[in-house]
């Protein structure tokens, strides 16, 4: 019996069905399960060890090349690439449609061309785009001031016709391809964005980056619908994985690194997005703060960690009196898994009435916070907000809060201290600190408040001045 020619697969995460169906089984997502013509090159056949060759093993001990970066002179991108681009690897860049991926890589393409290479020469930079004309990009270079950046445009998708063109004597050392969903491999009789011809195409690219030793940018939208084949088909097979978020109601972007074989994962690069393109947020803490007003209940500063940074934010909390039967709980920027759980320990564990209550939660700036730490400054904005007592201006809260009510500690305390310090705030309300890290030279210069119980943040709430 002749193989199949045709497989399903699903365009949200590239799982393989033998048949269509409504619903991916991996992923759960429905209507994403699209026919796709399987290539003879996916079929290969068995591997014989007649042709092959011995390949040599080596100890872990022996000395390597040191690796050289390119700094692009834009700290937040370099601090999130682990301190510069690594020659040879591959960086995925992800985001929604239109949050400026593009102005972000042409801002640093620009940047970068006026660099050196390991040689000691100018780095050439190629920017190649399947989405945008050479007019269009050249519009937007003229918006952002950068019509007289040493960058070489060009405008196409065919794969091979990139490969040949890239893969010669001197070729170039960082190539951006805007975007790998545009890409296809002629060879496949899919259309240009399915997961066969996303994953296709980014192989062939990847291989050459690795053979000729360029950096490679390659990105990726990501859509809620999953109609498209997002990048995640891809994270595997790249170096380093950036996510490119923010909201379009605010002018903050934030670069995350998700994997990241050069550098540390989970760090962050803080951009506000102006009329002249994406500009550097060095002290975010501070501009996340700028519009704060003290005073008001309901709001509380929190002191995080994105990745290595420290960083201040404002969570605003609202609960309002409900006329429904099912109280409202809307989030915005934290998980809405974790404050149902801070309402029902507040509840069960301190007393505090909230079922009749509308409860909203926003997290200021447009920033999502994912840490633990946080569960203490949600719940003292949550009791001042119930209690109308405002949370002292110079205050600022962090700590993670089991299900019995009590508080843990979360790393990095003295760092979250200091960058407070270092804001003018002279309170901290948090768990208690281990005995040998007490009366520390970051903690000397703040009063701090330690408290074992989420019923102690309940008590001062409550205390009556």
């Amino acid at each position: 019996m002749a193989k199949p020619t045709t497989r399903f697969v699903c365009q949200e995460c590239g799982a393989v069905h033998a048949k269509w169906s409504g619903k991916c089984d991996t992923c759960g997502q429905w209507n994403t399960i699209i026919e796709e013509a399987m290539p003879s090159a996916e079929m290969p056949k068995s591997v014989s060890a007649k042709n092959g060759r011995q390949i040599e093993f080596v100890d872990l001990k022996g000395v390597s090349e040191k690796t050289f970066r390119m700094k692009s002179t834009i700290a937040e991108l370099d601090r999130v690439c682990g301190g510069g681009l690594v020659e040879g690897s591959v960086i995925l860049v992800g985001g929604d449609p239109g949050i400026g991926k593009s102005t972000l890589l042409l801002q640093a393409m620009a940047k970068l061309s006026t660099c050196v290479n390991k040689k000691g020469a100018p780095a050439r930079c190629v920017y190649i785009s399947g989405e945008e004309s050479i007019d269009q990009i050249r519009l937007r270079a003229a918006r952002l001031g950068l019509s007289n950046a040493q960058v070489e445009l060009a405008s196409a998708m065919n794969v091979r016709d990139i490969v040949t063109t890239l893969d010669t004597h001197e070729p170039p050392d960082i190539v951006v391809i805007d975007s790998i969903q545009t890409m296809f491999v002629d060879t496949f009789d899919s259309a240009p964005g399915t997961v066969g011809q996303v994953r296709a195409s980014g192989h062939e690219l990847i291989r050459l980056a690795k053979r000729r030793g360029f950096v490679l940018f390659l990105v990726g939208h990501v859509t809620k619908e999953g109609t498209l084949a997002g990048p995640r088909v891809l994270e595997h097979m790249v170096d380093t994985v950036l996510y490119f978020e923010g909201d379009r109601g605010h002018h903050f972007r934030i670069l995350r690194a998700v994997k990241n074989r050069f550098g540390a994962t989970d760090e962050i690069g803080v951009f506000e997005m102006t009329e002249t393109g994406l500009a550097e947020v060095p002290n975010p803490s501070a501009l996340f703060l700028a519009e704060r007003r003290g005073n008001i209940s309901g709001s509380c500063v929190f002191a995080g960690i994105e990745g290595s940074r420290p960083m201040l934010v404002e969570i605003q909390a609202l609960a309002a009196p409900s006329n429904g039967a099912t109280p409202r709980r809307a989030v915005v920027g934290w998980d809405s898994n974790r404050l149902n759980m801070i309402l029902a320990v507040l509840e069960t564990r301190c007393g505090l009435i909230l079922g009749n209550r509308d409860i909203y939660l926003n997290v200021a700036g447009g920033l999502k916070i994912t840490e633990p730490a946080a569960d203490m400054a949600v719940a003292a904005a949550l009791i001042s907000s119930l209690t109308q007592k405002p949370v002292p201006a110079d205050m600022v809260v962090f700590g993670e809060i089991g299900l019995s009510g009590e508080t843990r500690a979360v790393p990095q305390m003295d760092l979250r201290l200091k960058e407070a310090s270092k804001l003018g705030f002279e309170k901290a309300l948090m768990p208690p600190m281990h005995t040998g890290r007490k009366k520390t030279a970051l903690t000397s210069a703040l009063h701090v408040i330690e408290v074992g119980h989420l019923k102690s943040i309940v008590d001062i709430f409550m205390r009556k001045d």
